[in-house]
């Protein structure tokens, strides 16, 4: 699996892209995990609570979470998942 970042959660992060090694199970399970590794900062960003921060897009292979079955989306070792921020500008 990888993981990549974009725009502020890049910069949370240092880093582009991840990957993992043996696949989490789930969204939350994966976003738990690197809570854990990028710290309170990344937490805060990507989590309101228990649930995916309303201002957090998170796509596995393409698909935003919000329209699979959200923190509990399944995940495969194959997967691509990108966070980005919600972002404005014109």
């Amino acid at each position: 699996m990888i993981v990549k970042y974009f725009a502020t959660i890049r910069d949370l992060t240092g880093e582009t892209a991840r990957p993992i090694e043996g696949a989490p199970r789930d969204v939350r399970e994966l976003l738990q995990q690197l809570a854990q590794r990028y710290g309170a900062p990344f937490r805060r960003a990507v989590f309101a609570g228990d649930e995916l921060h309303d201002q957090i897009i998170l796509l596995v292979n393409g698909r935003n979470v919000r329209y699979l079955q959200g923190l509990a989306t399944t995940l495969q070792p194959d997967d691509e998942v990108s966070i980005f921020p919600m972002v404005a500008g014109g």
